[in-house]
């Protein structure tokens, strides 16, 4: 027995949707920091997210090769790949400004690099919708 599918369900639609689940991931991470001023919640729902927004940069590497992207699609993993290489190289800078704690515990996230977060989310959420709905946008026929 053959299962089908229907013709929209492809491996793009199924990693463009899965990246707009991490963006909204990303949105309530800042949130739970802001409300624990940049501690690390002691929150199980935080450490999975925060393992998956990791995890999701490994995996957006491996789809830019693995599945046949459309060349709008081509800049979610981009985009991902850039906020994460960059989001270490200035997370370590504004740790660096106040010294970099012995250990977790005493680990507090900048309020600037959640609003780099944050910021990004939401701009990484509009561009999963935008792929998402341009087969069905005009302006991309």
């Amino acid at each position: 027995m053959q299962i089908s599918y229907p013709d929209w369900l492809t491996p793009q639609f199924i990693y463009v949707t899965l990246s707009a689940v991490i963006a909204v991931l990303i949105w309530i991470q800042g949130e739970m920091l802001k409300k624990t001023n940049g501690k690390l919640p002691k929150s199980k729902f935080f450490q999975v997210s925060s393992l998956l927004d990791t995890l999701w940069f490994f995996i957006s590497v491996v789809m830019l090769y693995v599945i046949d992207l459309t060349p709008l699609a081509i800049a979610v993993p981009a985009a991902y790949g850039i906020y994460t290489t960059f989001g270490w190289i200035y997370g370590t800078r504004l740790l660096k400004r106040k010294g970099v704690p012995d250990s977790p515990k005493d680990l507090v996230i900048p309020a600037k690099y959640i609003a780099y977060s944050q910021s990004f989310s939401l701009i990484f959420f509009a561009l999963c919708l935008l792929v998402l709905s341009s087969p069905w946008l005009p302006i991309f026929q």
